[in-house]
């Protein structure tokens, strides 16, 4: 029986490089530096989705969603909300990459920050470089203005949040905090710097901001919505609801401080009142897009599934049926309830709409790879990478799809085709390993698994399969090498361990083995090979017999079908004498 089928022993699928995990794992690139986004809502800029620049630089679609099916989780996801002129706009919390930035809510000019002309001058000029999307034209606008006007707070909020929109905490800190002292600013003003604060890890500045707006405006509810926030995010509970319910009070048709009581009851474990606020919230603004989104990750929660796809149809079916994240999270719910057909059904609403979609025909290519549809989703791969051919992890699933239908050729032919679009694409390596270890064609495993190894290190798959292909081949001491660095990167893997002890019985390091099968207990207490392996080898080697019997006969009560299990128990059993 060739070992990687023992899923139990060597390889468990539900490991991050895993086929079987493809869908839940992802997959997409993340930013090099991604502030705290709880706050992001509070900032009021039109660039409040950060890192823009780095995002504007981002390759294609697949970078965030790659291979991501089940998608973004929703409890507990951040929702950016911009605010202009009393206007909110929910934006998703992981922002899709962007050509070019998002044009400001208003294209009204800003306030003027001084009436000396030249200062005048540079603040309407860098106002209208934000509206060209010229983010470096912008920043040069308004530093100029600033020079002509130093102690300029409107200029210094501009700064602060294009800062913080092209990712430069620091700098956006400076002008926030800068914008914050003394007296006598608008309350916008303060409660967008304090969203600057809070996202950049200062809350306690943040939370002063706030409480200049609310003394400078008592009955401005907005500004007790954002302190309530940050109390929440504080688990600073009581007070937190004490605050939004004041906001409330004097902003009755705001949806979002309902939507906060929402997220404050989800944290003290209520989700009945969860759901009743987001209905309020609901109820008084009916486009209120997080509200859907949170009282469907409250059902899902509650493992409702039914109800939550019914939140997001009513969305689609009364505010906005072009919505795509609403559509996409709808597939998710379908999937995870195994409606591959519903799934489907969406996934064609979304390319009705457009065609070139490529990340809707991404999915309907992995719901037929579940539906064991393979000749389908290899088509739809096909398609895809015709059209972006540069897309490595999609290659790769096209590879493992070709494995499902016992076309290795073709299999070889694809993971191969990746690695030399870029010989570091660790995945490729892996799962060309795995399949030429399958192959018996171990040498050549070899090499790639090395590679993969060295790409990532922190992997156990890698290691585990390279040290079984240097153990078929007879090379134990380079198998117990591989085996020991993979648990050196990973010394709680189970599996690891459980390896590395079969090496070492092959070596006739006993005592070494005894310590690697005790370690697999430690580590998972019905890890059933090791339990049988230990047993088995008590048994054989005439010690511990009592051990021995006990430890098959916990193997055989997990996998009482397994014969092997069952021939090491009846040899406990003889060395005992009562099978004598």
């Amino acid at each position: 029986m060739d070992p990687l089928e023992k899923k139990s022993c060597f390889f468990r699928t539900d490991s991050p490089n895993s086929k079987a995990s493809i869908f839940a794992s992802p997959s997409g690139l993340s930013f090099a530096h991604r502030p705290d986004t709880r706050y992001n809502h509070l900032i009021g800029s039109p660039f409040t989705c950060p890192n823009l620049r780095e995002m504007r630089n981002t390759r294609t679609i697949f970078d965030n969603r790659l291979l991501r099916l089940y998608g973004r989780p929703l409890l507990g996801t951040v929702l950016l909300f911009l605010f202009f002129s009393g206007t909110m706009v929910a934006c998703a919390a992981a922002p899709q990459p962007r050509a070019t930035l998002p044009p400001p809510a208003t294209t009204s000019p800003p306030p003027l920050p001084t009436p000396e002309s030249d200062a005048t001058y540079h603040f309407m000029m860098g106002h209208q470089a934000e509206l060209a999307q010229d983010l470096d034209g912008a920043l040069k606008e308004y530093h100029a203005a600033l020079k002509v006007d130093p102690k300029s707070r409107e200029v210094k909020s501009r700064l602060a949040a294009l800062y913080f929109a092209l990712g430069d905490v620091t700098q956006a800190v400076q002008y926030a905090d800068e914008v914050g002292e003394g007296t006598g600013q608008e309350p916008q003003m303060l409660t967008h710097m304090a969203g600057i604060l809070a996202s950049a890890g200062k809350p306690e500045r943040a939370v002063e901001l706030l409480d200049k707006a609310i003394e400078s405006d008592p009955e401005r509810g907005e500004s007790y919505f954002p302190k309530g926030l940050i109390l929440l995010n504080q688990k600073r509970m009581a007070e937190a609801e004490q605050v939004v319910k004041k906001g409330l009070q004097y902003t009755a048709d705001s949806p979002i401080g309902y939507y906060y009581l929402g997220r404050i009851s989800i944290e003290a474990g209520n989700s009945e009142q969860a759901v009743a606020n987001f209905d309020r919230a609901i109820a008084v603004n009916q486009a209120f897009e997080p509200a859907y989104l949170a009282q469907a990750s409250v059902y899902e929660s509650r493992q409702e599934k039914d109800k939550a796809i019914a939140v997001l149809k009513k969305y689609l079916s009364q505010v906005n049926p072009r919505n795509r994240d609403i559509r996409q999270h709808l597939v998710q719910l379908y999937v995870a309830t195994k409606d591959y057909a519903g799934g489907l059904a969406e996934l064609e609403k979304l390319l009705e709409d457009n065609p070139g979609d490529l990340d809707a025909q991404l999915r309907m290519a992995l719901i037929y790879g579940e539906k064991k549809e393979f000749t389908k989703a290899i088509s739809q791969l096909t398609e895809i990478l015709k059209a972006k051919p540069a897309e490595l992890k999609v290659r790769d699933y096209l590879g493992y799809l070709y494995e499902e239908t016992k076309d290795v050729s073709k299999a070889m032919e694809t993971y191969r085709y990746n690695i030399h679009l870029d010989p570091k694409f660790a995945d490729s390596h892996i799962h060309l390993g795995v399949l030429l270890y399958r192959l018996k064609q171990f040498s050549e495993a070899v090499t790639h698994l090395d590679e993969a190894v060295r790409l990532t290190p922190k992997q156990p798959e890698p290691h585990i399969v390279l040290g079984l292909a240097h153990f078929q081949s007879e090379q134990f001491e380079k198998a117990s090498q591989a085996f020991e660095e993979g648990i050196r990167h990973n010394p709680k893997n189970a599996d690891l361990h459980f390896n590395l002890g079969t090496a070492y019985d092959k070596l006739n390091r006993f005592e070494e083995v005894e310590r690697a099968m005790e370690t697999v207990l430690s580590l998972d207490p019905h890890h059933a090979d090791a339990l049988n392996y230990l047993g088995y080898s008590y048994a054989e080697r005439g010690i511990k017999i009592d051990q021995a019997l006990s430890l098959t006969k916990r193997a055989v009560a997990l996998k009482p079908e397994n014969g092997y299990y069952i021939d090491s128990l009846g040899w406990a059993l003889y060395k005992t004498g009562l099978l004598a």
